[in-house]
This record gives structure tokens, C-alpha cells and sequence, in this order.
């Protein structure tokens, strides 16, 4: 369902040189899987008889037994509706091989040996296994595991076989040391077609080796723009002079989804819902996938398995993907604070490049809201890093028939304890003889008495620019310009926009870590009553207590919802259904389906009816992967339909 499949890493206890006792282990751990509804089961290397069993590997006894229990696990395997995967020792050819077998509803689909043996300091592969170069045949027949058994057919054996998993997914397997070459087999397989690698692995433990597994496996990912499951051999396999510590993971894109908690680990299962819709997202987007495939991934190299179960449903449903409320914001305090203040960085970097160029001022316009400081704090940090004086920043705060108390009074003290040069246009008296130039009654409070007052403050903030040689820093950000909840030629429009890719759910975060690292001294107090202050554009006149009365959220919707909205849509291209699957996980207990629909429908109609907007978008920084500069991020039509995206919501009944 929405092209998702749950994987799942089992690493079982082991007894090593046991292959009967271990095939009762690994049936315990599929009956588990079953009951997650699992799609795919990984075990690790060699687990029917234990990765360590050195010389024993020749014994003959360990062979004839390992292929009884293959037969066993793959009839065992009649019973469930997912493939498993699991590593055994086979001679095949007349040579051992160290292989990960496919198996799924009664069959053994294929064989994967491994290509790339390890021969140094505690691991000597090559004494007892051959390589996957090595082999002379493509198939094995059925009969060659077991002799008295009535069905026998072919079973394709190599390095090269991508398996089609219930006709939804391409998954492929690397076993082990594969990963670690300089050419993986994974990356010619993922060029070939495959969406998601399996690793069948043993890999023993020592210091920062975690730490160096886990990054090895998210960067292969994301360079394959593939899913990969890795699961490791678990704390049973040490013996002698190696500790194995059952390291699993699941990475996505780069992504890292999941891992087992435990250093020194055993006798689990990892349980991940992989979301095979983002890698097709971006294997279409990213052109270099495709011309790399087109030069190394010929296709007739490939041979594609069919993997069938017991029925043609894939039982992934996004219950087991990792999904946050705010896909824009780190989850962990730390990585936010490193995020914020890169992101900060980053602003600075690309205004402190107009002002080098123009040598001009910056003009800003200051409301005591969040977007406006965000971009009077970014102005600032620039100015000081070209070592100018902080004059040169004109912060002017403009109130009229909706300025609060609160924010005219947080604009001023934002100003002065910045040190820049602070003005004060009231635009009441403009904005009264313009409604009055233009025939319109002061007592209607529409979108015109509104509009006036956003274009007589751009207006003001164009004409102090050009008379102070300077330049217009623009305050719109990602969520506004998304929604289109700006005014055309307004606060729509400046020089240069340094909050044009920030979402509205990051501006806080982002505001606070600037705070709390202290960069600007005396302005933390202010900062935090700023973030605390509802979201409005104050067009509207407060109410008999001086509160904010035209709240953005009521109007057009929670920013959380349309962030995730956003993200999705963009940076994925899914469809409304699935979007609003998403929300319904990520919002359970905060929005019931019917709001969340209300506003999902909310969002595609502002969408693209607002993009006229968005066509005409000043220059401004660029810091994320989702962005809607016209010049590259985002190009679309002004007059595109929403009619389809609709009409697929149409069809939901809210849960």
C-alpha cells in the first residue's frame, strides 16, 4: 500500500555447527515475523550453521545437514506470505560457496554467493569459500538440495539476480564484505534496477566499527538512491578471539531509519515500514542515476526472479516508517541547534554577497513578528562579518490599523539592542487618504483595506532604500510563498529574499538557537516573547483588549499541517491520498481526518492558484532540498489545474 514493504532484520540465537537446532531458531523468528506481517525476513550470513565454523565448513556431515534444513525452511515457508532470506555454506560445481538463499512460499527462488571474500588478520574466507566470479553454472536444480524429494526444478544461482518481490518491489543481495570494496556489487545491481539492498552479514565488533558500519551503510544508500537492510550476526556467533555484536540497520536515501539499541546484541527482530516511493521519487529526478545506468548498469546482465507469495498484497502500510510531525526540523535537540545555526550560516554567507556586490544599505522592514526578526537578525550578522558599521542597517517599523502593543513594542526593543538604525513610518494617515483616493469605505475591512496597508510599507521601504543608495532585504518565507499568503508586490516582493526557503515551522527554532548560543548580546528576553507571539499579519484592528484579532492559522490553516504538506508533495511528488495517509499517522491525537482533509484540500487550491506569485520571486538564498525559486527548485505553469489532485481527495471519507 502506497509503495511500502516492512522489512524486517532477524537475528536469531545461534549454536555454531548446528544447522538443525539453528533451523528451529530461525523458524521461531519467522512465526515472529508473521505476526509483524512482515514482507521481507533477513537473516544473517551463514546462520544456518554459524558464520565461525572455520574448517568444519568442509566437513561433509555440516553440507548434507545444511541442505535438509533448506528444504525444511523453504516448505516451512509455504505457511507465510513474505520471501525470507537466509546465508548458508552450499557446494555448488564442485566448490563451497558462502551464500544468501531466497526462499518464498514453498520454493527456493535463488542463490547469491558472495562475491568479494575476505582474506586478512581474523577473517581468511578464501580458505574455504570461492567467489561468485567462480562459478561455472547460472542454475542448480532442486533435486541437487533434495534428492527424494517429487518436485525439482531450476533455481538461478549468481552474483547478478534481482528479485521482483509479488511484481511491487526489486530487491537484490550483497552479502557481507561486498559492502566494503571500493565497487560494491549493490551499486551495479541498483543501476540494473534494484530499489533495495539485503545484506546478509557477520561482521565481528571492535571500537568506532558501529559508528563506521552505520555510516558505510546510509552513504551506499544514498549514493544508490536504494533502501538497504543490513542485519548482522548476533552475540552468539563469538567465539575465540571474536565478539560479534548483532549490528542491524535500515537506511533509505541516506536516511538512517532504524537500528538495534544494544552494543553487544542477540535474539530480535527490527521491524521497519520502507518507503520504496521516495526512492522512485528521486531516481526519476536525479538524472545522474540514469546516466550512470545507462553507462555501467547494461540490463542484459541482470537476470530477474520472480518472487510470488501466498497472495499479491505487500503488508507494508507506512505503521512501521519513521515519520515526524515536522520533516523540515531535526528531531534531536542537538542536530536542531546544528541545523539552525548552519542555516543561519548560510543566509548571512549569500546577503553578505549583495552587500559586497551593491555596497549599498539594508533596508528591512521590522513588524516584531518572527519572519521580519529572523531577517533583521540575519541582516545584522552579514553587516558585522563585512566589519560595517551596523548603522548601515535602516530597520523601519511601520504601524497602522492592526499594530498590537506587543509588537510595535518588541519591534523597537529588537532594534535598539541590535545597535542599527531604527525609524518609525506610521502608515495610518497614508493609508486613510488611499482608501480614500480609491473610493474605498474605511469601514469595509476586505482584502483591499488589507492590501493597502502591505504595498504602502513596501512602497515606503523601496523609496528610503533608493533615497539611502541601499537595498530592500525581503521577510517572506517557504510556507507564505507556498500558500501564497502574501501580497503581490508587497511584502511578495524585495532585493533579496533571505527567508525564501525557511519554512514557517523552522523560523522558531531557528529564532530560539540563536538565542540560546547568545549571538546577539541583550536580545534574548525580546527573542523569546517574539516567538511566543500568535502569527498575523495585524491588517486587521485589534480587539477591545489590544489583542492580535486576524490570526494566520485560523485563516488558512496550522503551518505544521501545510509544512508537511509541502514536503511531501515537493520533495517526493506522492499523491493526496498518500499525503494524507502520512498526516493521519504523524497527526494521531492532534488532528482528527476530517480537519486534516479541510486543510490538505486548502493547501492544493492556494497552491496552485498562487503560483503567479512564485513565478516573479526575487533572488534569495537557497538552503534546503525543497525550494520554489522559479529559476530552478520549481517550475510551473501560473494557470496549472488543481482539478486532479482534488478530485483524488474527493474519494476520502475522513477517518
Amino acid at each position: 500500500m502506497f509503495d511500502y514493504i516492512r522489512a524486517v532484520c532477524a537475528v536469531p540465537n545461534l549454536s555454531v555447527g548446528d544447522p538443525a537446532l539453528n533451523t528451529e531458531t530461525i523458524l521461531e523468528k519467522m512465526q515472529e515475523a508473521a505476526a509483524k506481517n512482515a514482507d521481507l525476513v533477513v537473516f544473517p550470513e551463514l546462520c544456518l550453521t554459524g558464520y565461525t565454523c572455520g574448517d568444519l565448513f568442509f566437513q561433509s556431515q555440516l553440507l548434507r545437514s545444511v541442505k535438509k534444513c533448506l528444504v525444511r525452511i523453504a516448505e516451512e515457508s509455504r505457511r507465510y506470505d513474505f520471501a525470507v532470506l537466509v546465508g548458508a555454506p552450499l557446494a555448488i560445481g564442485g566448490q563451497l560457496y558462502n551464500c544468501a538463499l531466497t526462499l518464498s512460499n514453498g520454493r527456493i527462488c535463488g542463490i547469491v554467493p558472495k562475491t568479494f571474500l575476505p582474506n586478512y588478520n581474523e577473517f581468511y574466507e578464501q580458505r574455504w569459500f570461492s567467489s561468485a566470479a567462480d562459478l561455472q553454472t547460472d542454475t542448480v536444480r532442486f533435486s541437487d538440495l533434495c534428492a527424494d524429494c517429487e518436485d525439482d526444478y531450476d533455481i538461478p544461482v549468481g552474483s547478478n539476480l534481482i528479485f521482483r518481490y509479488k511484481n511491487e518491489v526489486n530487491f537484490a543481495i550483497e552479502i557481507c564484505e561486498d559492502l566494503w570494496t571500493p565497487l560494491p556489487p549493490s551499486t551495479l545491481l541498483t543501476l540494473r534496477g534494484a530499489e533495495l539492498i539485503c545484506n546478509l552479514s557477520a561482521s565481528n565488533e571492535t571500537i568506532a566499527k558501529r559508528h563506521y558500519r552505520r555510516s558505510l551503510v546510509s552513504q551506499q544508500s544514498a549514493r544508490c538512491l536504494c533502501a538497504y537492510v543490513y542485519t548482522s550476526a548476533g552475540a552468539c556467533e563469538s567465539t575465540q578471539d571474536l565478539i560479534f555484536s548483532g549490528h542491524s540497520l535500515m537506511a533509505e536515501n541516506g536516511t538512517l531509519l532504524c537500528e538495534n539499541r544494544k552494543t553487544i546484541d542477540s535474539d530480535y527482530l527490527l521491524v521497519q515500514d520502507i518507503d520504496i516511493g521516495k526512492i522512485r521519487a528521486d531516481r526519476m529526478k536525479y538524472k545522474t542515476f540514469r546516466d550512470c545506468a545507462s553507462l555501467y548498469g547494461a540490463q542484459d546482465d541482470a537476470v530477474f526472479v520472480s518472487v510470488r507469495g501466498k497472495t499479491q498484497d505487500v503488508h507494508g502500510d507506512g505503521q512501521e516508517a519513521v515519520l515526524s510531525k515536522r520533516p523540515f526540523v531535526p528531531a534531536s535537540e542537538q542536530d536542531r541547534k546544528e541545523r539552525c545555526m548552519a542555516i543561519f550560516e548560510m543566509q548571512a554567507a549569500g546577503l553578505k554577497k549583495r552587500l559586497e556586490v551593491t555596497r549599498g544599505k539594508a533596508v528591512i522592514g521590522v513588524s516584531g513578528g518572527l519572519d521580519s526578526t529572523l531577517a533583521l537578525l540575519v541582516t545584522v550578522y552579514a553587516m558585522q562579518s563585512l566589519n560595517r558599521p551596523l548603522t548601515d542597517v535602516i530597520a523601519v517599523t511601520l504601524p497602522c490599523f492592526g499594530t498590537t502593543d506587543r509588537t510595535h513594542s518588541n519591534a523597537w526593543k529588537l532594534m535598539d539592542a541590535l545597535g542599527v538604525t531604527a525609524r518609525e513610518v506610521n502608515i495610518r494617515e497614508a493609508c486613510t487618504l488611499h482608501c480614500r483616493d480609491i473610493g474605498h469605505d474605511m469601514e469595509t475591512l476586505d482584502v483591499t483595506f488589507e492590501n493597502v496597508q502591505a504595498r504602502e510599507r513596501t512602497q515606503i521601504l523601496m523609496d528610503i532604500a533608493c533615497k539611502e543608495g541601499g537595498f530592500v532585504v525581503g521577510t517572506g518565507d517557504l510556507s507564505e510563498l507556498a500558500l501564497g499568503w502574501c501580497t503581490y508586490n508587497a511584502d511578495h516582493m524585495s532585493m533579496y529574499g533571505v527567508n525564501a526557503s525557511i519554512p514557517k515551522t523552522l523560523i522558531k527554532w531557528m529564532i530560539a538557537s540563536i538565542a540560546q548560543h547568545d549571538i546577539f548580546a541583550g536580545c534574548a528576553e525580546v527573542l523569546y516573547d517574539i516567538i511566543d507571539t500568535p502569527i498575523s499579519p495585524e491588517l486587521l484592528p485589534p480587539d477591545e483588549n489590544g489583542n492580535i484579532t486576524q490570526e494566520t492559522e485560523s485563516l488558512v490553516g496550522p503551518y505544521i499541517l501545510h509544512d508537511f504538506f509541502l514536503y511531501y508533495m515537493l520533495r517526493y511528488g506522492f499523491a493526496p491520498k498518500k499525503i494524507y495517509a502520512l498526516a493521519l499517522k504523524a497527526f494521531e491525537g492532534d488532528f482528527d481526518g476530517e480537519t486534516i482533509l479541510k486543510w490538505l484540500k486548502t493547501f492544493y487550491k492556494r497552491f496552485f492558484s498562487q503560483q503567479f506569485k512564485r513565478s516573479c520571486l526575487p533572488d534569495g538564498v537557497k538552503v534546503g532540498s525543497v525550494c520554489l525559486s522559479p529559476r530552478g527548485d520549481w517550475r510551473m505553469p501560473s494557470d496549472a489545474s488543481a482539478a486532479a489532485w482534488l478530485k483524488e481527495l474527493e474519494d476520502i471519507q475522513p477517518c
